[in-house]
């Protein structure tokens, strides 16, 4: 899938949570979505970057943002990462990676030399009307919510 672009609707997506909670884009509206992918549950950048969003999350939540975290793992794994953080925020199981892909972010990348398919870490701003407002591919997790929050005013 091509990369998304400020302007675009968003992919629309149901995916379970932790919980078990099945969450979906189109419920959503009215309200304004950070979803961010990311490779892996509890790996280090994964982890730092999760983290970032949890320390981040009641500032967020009061400029009126929902976080929503998606990787490729299931939901067992997003309750594991969840309790061992104390993630404040829902993590999303997108096994197989069909969401990843429709937001084109699941691909080929470079790892020790071996082409492998995973999650791209990447992040998206989502408007009240279900409309892309920012499309960031390729995000380091270090720094990245502390530059998200600048980009967003908060």
């Amino acid at each position: 899938m091509a990369e998304l672009e400020p302007g675009m609707k968003a992919p629309d997506f149901e995916l379970p949570d932790a919980t078990g909670k099945t969450w979906r884009l189109s419920d959503l509206r009215g309200k304004k979505v950070i979803l961010y992918f990311y490779p892996a549950d509890d790996t280090p950048g994964c982890t730092r970057e999760a983290c970032d969003f949890r320390d981040n999350h009641a500032d967020l939540q009061k400029k009126g943002y929902v976080v929503l975290g998606v990787s490729p793992q299931g939901v067992e794994s997003k309750q594991a990462f969840t309790k061992k953080y104390g993630l404040n925020f829902p993590l999303l199981a997108d096994e197989g990676g069909k969401v990843a892909d429709a937001y084109g972010t699941w691909g080929e990348v470079e790892i020790f030399g071996n082409q492998v398919l995973k999650t791209k870490r990447s992040t998206f701003v989502i408007d009240e009307k279900g409309d892309i407002a920012e499309a960031q591919y390729g995000v380091r997790s270090k720094g990245h919510v502390e530059r998200l929050r600048e980009s967003l005013g908060v």
